[in-house]
């Protein structure tokens, strides 16, 4: 038997049942891969993150393709991994090259992680996904039923939940609310730092000669190149990406979600300053509403972007940063500074609590270990990215139906079903269509 028949080996596994809806212990124990001395890894997506990505797993193991549609990002990775087979389509690569490949890093937009992250997965590949892990909520609970089923490795790339702070205050919590009744959390960010409000371009400027624009658009429906997409705008488009709030609450809420178990909302609505279907709001306030659960009782949860802050007070006499979150209780509150609660802690009215954690070995390294054996990184897909995206994403439906300035529809949320039991015109954001050829 040879090194990749062994490989393969120890990756194919049987399906495991899977309920449709969170609920914790639902990953089934991974077989032993310590019979494969070296993990071969691909990479979608070299340049911007997709750059430290497979740096950071090319130290762990052998590359051996990327891709990238970008032909000057592509030029740059091939100098680093120079014996890595080249490709500018994820879908040719993977068909082509997924007996060799262990593990997969996915660093491109948000529409195209679920087609790229799902492909591989069904290839029996394990898998790590950028931030936010999907660009719809249907496609988070889809990407972590398989890699429940096929008992895969997967993280997402929020590389803080290894962070101390966040592995602290999950282990305060669940021995206990050191705050007393939580009753609610305000969570704020600087972004976006892109443009939102636009209208779609009309001019049509020429591709540039090394991008390829059709593999850049993915699923995505058919339209023109602009520097408005590309390269780094695209975050503040609906057909692309997810908005402020997707883009950074996969940080800036992650220690709310682990300490709180934020999984499963009832029910959401946003103020915005409008949309036009096309571009996110400049600004938004979204209103979170979560049942009680047997750790905790049930809270708000609010969310400010584009300038927006809680008030003031609520930090008694801390100064307000860019971003940050606080925890309000009935006898104190927690206040974490910055986008991954990593620049400080402040707790207001109570003793910071003195409690055990297990500290992280590294966010890429858990994921590494999880590959060859272990347990499974924080960040999976099937126990808590997935669960973390769908909450998140779930802020776009009611920014959707705020599409004049002020306060839109309260949408009211099914989580086992996946449906807005009163809001049938946001389904199209939960089940999004794909373009022909690229559907998952």
């Amino acid at each position: 038997m040879n090194k990749r028949t062994t490989r393969r080996k120890f990756m194919t596994t049987t399906a495991a049942a899977s309920t449709g809806f969170w609920v914790a212990g639902g990953i089934a124990p991974r077989p032993s891969r310590a019979a494969v001395d070296e993990i071969s890894f691909a990479s979608i997506g070299v340049g911007g993150k997709g750059a430290s990505d497979s740096r950071a797993v090319g130290r762990q193991g052998n590359m051996v393709a990327i891709c990238d549609i970008d032909e000057g990002n592509l030029g740059k990775a091939a100098a680093r991994f120079s014996k890595a087979k080249k490709y500018f389509d994820y879908r040719k690569m993977l068909d082509e090259m997924s007996k060799s490949i262990d593990a997969v890093t996915v660093s491109i937009p948000d529409h195209n992680h679920a087609p790229a992250s799902v492909r591989a997965m069904r290839m029996g590949i394990h898998c790590f996904t950028q931030k936010p892990m999907t660009h719809s909520i249907q496609e988070a609970r889809l990407m972590g039923q398989i890699a429940r089923e096929n008992k895969l490795a997967t993280q997402m790339g929020n590389q803080f939940t290894a962070h101390p702070n966040l592995r602290y205050c999950e282990a305060a919590f669940k021995t206990g609310s050191p705050l007393g009744t939580v009753k609610e959390v305000h969570i704020w960010t600087n972004r976006p730092v892109w443009p939102q409000g636009l209208a779609k371009p009309k001019n049509k400027p020429p591709i540039p000669s090394t991008v390829h624009w059709n593999e850049w658009l993915g699923p995505a429906q058919d339209r023109d190149y602009h520097q408005a997409y590309h390269p780094f705008k695209w975050r503040g488009w609906w057909e692309f990406g997810t908005g402020a709030l997707g883009d950074m609450a996969c940080h800036t809420v992650n220690m709310p979600f682990a300490a709180l178990d934020l999984a499963n909302p009832t029910s959401v609505v946003a103020e915005t300053s409008g949309h036009n279907a096309e571009t996110y709001p400049a600004w938004s306030i979204i209103d979170f509403v979560f049942p009680a659960k047997a750790t905790r009782p049930g809270l708000k949860f609010r969310w400010y972007d584009g300038k927006k802050l809680p008030p003031q007070e609520l930090l008694q006499g801390k100064k307000m940063v860019g971003s940050g979150a606080l925890i309000v209780g009935d006898k104190g509150s927690l206040y974490a500074l910055g986008d991954y609660a990593e620049a400080g802690l402040h707790w207001l009215g109570v003793d910071p609590p003195k409690v055990d954690f297990k500290k992280s070995i590294g966010h890429v390294e858990e994921w590494v270990a999880a590959i060859k054996g272990g347990e499974q990184a924080k960040s999976n897909f099937a126990e808590y990215a997935g669960p973390l995206t769908e909450t998140i994403l779930l802020g776009n439906l009611a920014v959707w139906a705020a599409k004049e300035p002020g306060k839109g529809k309260q949408i009211e949320w099914d989580a086992r079903k996946l449906v807005a039991t009163n809001a049938p015109e946001v389904m199209h954001v939960v089940n999004k269509e794909y373009r022909q050829g690229w559907e998952i």
